[in-house]
């Protein structure tokens, strides 16, 4: 290969590393929905686009906050065609008997990854209440409200930092102790 040639191949090269990147960084359909409906609901907020993570450690570290500050939405049956949101802080999962008791019911379970999405709009690890398909109620735990906390933004990757208390108070949530500690 001549330098010409060369230095063809290093200018393709470069266009197709440029257009991999702007791809990468174009916000999908749901971010798209999600900061649309962040934006509509007055929050003051921080969009942080970190690409996928494979830790809540990896996360927090992205997002420049503590673990504990990172919030998984996710979402429960708790009757035929009727979930909910539970926003559960970064170390913490869901508490069966005290969501079951919160919410007054014998059984509730969480939906398989395609029920999640056609209820929701979004896949598994980029749901958000914002922008959903339907607004679900929320629950939000009770370690939620009272500092900075970073919430999914419909993509994998994309997260809002804002106000845990303002956060509750837009989504009308129920804040309510509903988790434990993961187990180690």
């Amino acid at each position: 290969m001549d330098t010409r040639e060369d230095d063809e191949q290093a200018r393709a090269d470069e266009a197709t590393e440029a257009t991999e990147a702007t791809e990468a960084t174009e916000p999908t359909e749901g971010e798209q929905r999600a900061v649309a409906a962040l934006d509509a609901s007055g929050l003051r907020y921080r969009l942080t686009r970190h690409g996928r993570v494979g830790s809540l450690a990896e996360a927090a570290r992205a997002r420049g906050i503590p673990p504990e500050s990172i919030v998984k939405t996710l979402v429960v049956r708790r009757g035929e065609d009727d979930y909910v949101f539970v926003l559960v802080p970064g170390g913490r999962t869901i508490s069966w008997p005290k969501l079951r008791e919160l919410l007054d019911v014998n059984r509730i379970s969480m939906p398989d990854a395609a029920v999640a999405r056609d209820v929701t709009g979004y896949e598994r690890g980029t749901i958000t209440p914002f922008g959903s398909l339907h607004a679900w109620p929320v629950v939000a735990d009770a370690r939620v409200p009272g500092k900075a906390v970073s919430i999914g933004a419909g993509a994998h990757g994309v997260a809002a930092t804002l106000d845990g208390s303002a956060l509750t108070r837009v989504l009308g949530a129920t804040v309510a102790d509903v988790t434990e500690a993961e187990a180690p």
